[in-house]
């Protein structure tokens, strides 16, 4: 089956024989169980259960579902990860679009809003989300939480192109309208004393680079990886300036790396503006999640 061309529409193909095909390409491309990647594959484009494509395959697709099945498994075979492939993610009970503009979300992110929600703020307030990205915890945040507003920011326009689209397409979902603001850490938040103060930081040190895997490395946008001053430029960062944002009594949770959670900690110690700091470990029992309660603005 050849490629098709952008805006146009392949044959139609029942499930079985679209499986068989997206299957030879993924094993030319050196992907393993390439038969139920296959089958992810046309599930997510459905947007069906992953069961889906194995009890109907006799059903027939039409030729831009397999259109679109195809371009996600030619970029599956040429090393994109599966969310960019398939253009979407799972984030707790949402759906997200991803592609390279914006980092993948992970199940440690979805469990730092697990952590943020445990907090139990008093209803009402502004939750913000630094480093938005796909908007993964802003959104995740207005569908679970009760806070009267909520911010996103990020400093790639790119990314709150992405997250934009998402908040739009999501809207009926949401409890709270989300606003995304450009710009890098707090800048664009002179204007908001925040409540909840949530981030998942670049904390990935320049000279860490050659040991993440190539699926990461390759393909997922630098700006949301990588931070001087080994890892911890953006997080010392947003420490230091967290207290100029937060109401008395509001909380930071920081999504960190595990070799680093220690480091944030001290640095949230050593700030007079902090108290209850606390180190919290993810479900593979990982230091992950820095938490603090601001004491005073400065």
């Amino acid at each position: 089956m050849s490629e098709p061309v952008a805006g146009t529409c392949a044959a139609p193909s029942t499930v079985r024989a679209l499986t068989r095909d997206l299957e030879a390409l993924l094993v030319a491309g050196g992907v393993a169980a390439a038969q139920r990647e296959a089958r992810d594959i046309i599930a997510s484009v459905l947007d069906v259960p992953r069961f889906w494509p194995s009890m109907h395959p006799d059903v027939t697709l039409d030729g831009g579902t397999t259109a679109e099945a195809m371009r996600a498994v030619r970029l599956r075979a040429c090393g994109a990860p599966f969310a960019y492939a398939v253009r979407r993610a799972a984030f707790r009970h949402l759906t997200l679009h991803v592609d390279e503009r914006v980092l993948i979300p992970r199940a440690e992110t979805e469990e730092l809003v697990e952590v943020a929600l445990a907090l139990r703020c008093a209803p009402g307030g502004t939750a913000i989300d630094i480093g938005t990205g796909s908007g993964a915890i802003a959104l995740a945040l207005a569908m679970e939480a009760r806070f009267d507003r909520i911010i996103g920011t990020d400093i790639s326009g790119d990314a709150i192109a992405v997250a934009r689209a998402n908040a739009t397409t999501l809207a009926s979902a949401l409890r709270t309208p989300v606003e995304f603001r450009i710009g890098s850490l707090l800048r664009p938040l002179h204007d908001v004393r925040a409540r909840l103060l949530c981030a998942n930081l670049p904390y990935i040190a320049f000279g860490e680079a050659a040991a993440l895997p190539a699926s990461v490395r390759d393909w997922e946008p630098p700006l949301a990886l990588f931070s001087g001053d080994e890892g911890m430029l953006a997080i010392r960062a947003l420490l230091a300036g967290g207290p100029a944002v937060l109401e008395p009594g509001g909380h930071i949770v920081l999504e960190v790396d595990a070799r680093r959670a220690s480091l944030a900690a001290e640095l949230a110690m050593t700030n007079p503006c902090y108290r209850d700091i606390a180190v919290r470990l993810d479900l593979a029992g990982r230091e992950r999640f820095v938490v603090a309660t601001c004491v005073e603005s400065r």
